[in-house]
């Protein structure tokens, strides 16, 4: 460890909705661990997302923020799917560094015949998965997508870091309900570890199978780091339920997941459900219709209704003021 850190006991304050960064160092080893609370359990109770649904989309908002907390600016990361299973469509929205909505879209019928056991990864049955980072102020935006082929996200996640970051890295996710006096609560948890090594020389991976490399020619082996097997050794210690235990505090699990080794934790960040719509980004979007166009979505009551997606809020507007 560095002597300028100072050591101090750690917190047990359990506090929902964060995301902690943290490094071990000795294992050049960096990573986020997320804890959703009320912001997780705002989203799926506001749809009444069938339990099935409720544990994936869970999944994709611990994975987004994960992912979405490493943008250094306010820009936006999205975590979308398109599939062929009875989830065919999910969107999260992550709004750096603290705003989270998500969307999902699936067939209700097949939803309820699948069974209790069905794995994510079978709900969300064939297609793609893309990240896309949004800078903001005029920059360019940068898109991943990878197949899904009957995984989960957790294994996607997997390939999309092996593929196309080529870092090393394991996630873990859980989703889970809690049961108070008062009520039942959905809960989300994630933690994510990357090896980062400063020498060039550790950082050298395997090349993908097949590589470029002909036909019978021999094949560039590379072991894997000491530090990077004891690091993803530890974090697959983890349980589901202690990424979701409401009496846990994320310092405490990091504690017990790297003590003999040590580990730093860093400002935590806040993060909580909140959409990104308004009545005027509405109101200018209908502005862009034709009049013939606006006419067609008038209700019987003489006004045109929108309701968000994703925060399920009404607006209701008057044809009139689009007309003057």
């Amino acid at each position: 460890m560095n002597d300028n850190v100072r050591s101090r006991a750690v917190s047990d304050d359990r506090r929902e909705d964060i995301v902690l960064p943290f490094a071990v160092e000795p294992l050049s080893t960096r990573g986020r661990v997320v804890r959703l609370g009320p912001a997780i359990d705002a989203i799926l109770k506001r749809h009444a997302y069938p339990s099935p649904v409720a544990r994936i989309v869970g999944e994709a908002a611990a994975l987004t923020v994960l992912l979405g907390s490493a943008l250094k600016i306010e820009g936006s990361f999205q975590l979308q799917t398109k599939t062929n299973g009875p989830l065919n469509m999910l969107i999260v929205d992550f709004d750096a560094p603290s705003n989270l909505r998500a969307l999902a879209r699936f067939d209700a019928d097949k939803i309820a015949a699948a069974s209790e056991q069905a794995r994510s990864g079978d709900l969300l049955g064939d297609g793609h998965l893309a990240f896309t980072v949004d800078p903001g102020a005029g920059l360019s935006r940068y898109q991943g997508v990878i197949p899904l082929d009957g995984q989960g996200l957790e294994a996607a996640a997997h390939q999309y870091f092996q593929r196309s970051e080529q870092i090393p890295t394991l996630v873990r996710l859980a989703v889970g309900e809690v049961v108070t006096p008062d009520a039942v609560h959905w809960r989300a948890g994630g933690l994510m570890a990357q090896y980062l090594p400063d020498s060039p020389e550790r950082r050298r991976q395997a090349d993908l199978d097949p590589g470029d490399a002909p036909e019978g020619a021999p094949r560039d082996i590379v072991l894997e780091d000491d530090a990077w097997t004891e690091a993803r050794a530890l974090v697959g210690t983890v349980e589901d339920h202690e990424l979701i235990d409401p009496t846990l505090s994320s310092e405490r699990l990091l504690y017990r997941l790297f003590h003999e080794r040590g580990v730093r934790v860093f400002t935590q960040g806040d993060l909580r459900d909140a959409c990104r719509c308004s009545r005027e980004r509405i109101e200018a979007m209908l502005r862009r219709f034709s009049s013939e166009e606006r006419r067609d979505m008038v209700g019987d009551d003489g006004k045109i209704g929108v309701t968000c997606e994703f925060c399920s809020t009404k607006r209701v507007f008057d044809p009139a003021e689009f007309e003057s």
